[in-house]
């Protein structure tokens, strides 16, 4: 029998598409939190989805940014977690801008040439999931 002990402070994130929580941890930078207890559950069985991912993180709260996970799929499930408890339920939506998680790929783009500039995306079309660069209107859709 697996268990995982829960968590005194961080987030749970629910209802991740089979095989999408190794892309989750690599958008999140979870190798970069330190000190952070991270647990991935792959292929859960899921009665709602058939196979789910679960992602466990025990971190400071405010360390991970939720606007790259409404990118990344705005129906997974994020329980914040406060002294044993679970305190706030987010809703996720597809953010209006994206910074560093997409990169253009106009090659006469200035975030191509230039180093040290942000990869700044703006959402240009909600029902279509499509992105478009700040700097050169380049469009981008699909994850």
């Amino acid at each position: 029998m697996l268990n995982i002990s829960g968590i005194h402070e961080g987030y749970v994130l629910d209802h991740i598409k089979a095989g999408m929580s190794m892309k989750i941890y690599d958008y999140l930078k979870l190798d970069e939190l330190g000190e952070a207890t991270i647990a991935m559950i792959m292929n859960a069985r899921s009665q709602k989805m058939g196979h789910k991912d679960i992602i466990k993180i025990e971190c400071p709260l405010g360390s991970i940014d939720l606007d790259i996970l409404g990118y990344i799929d705005h129906n997974i499930t994020v329980d914040v977690i406060k002294d044993d408890r679970i305190i706030k339920k987010e809703k996720l939506s597809l953010p209006k801008q994206v910074v560093n998680v997409i990169r253009c790929k106009n090659p006469r783009c200035i975030t191509s040439i230039e180093q040290g500039i942000d990869q700044v995306f703006v959402l240009a079309d909600q029902e279509h999931e499509i992105y478009r660069c700040k700097y050169c209107d380049e469009a981008y859709s699909g994850k």
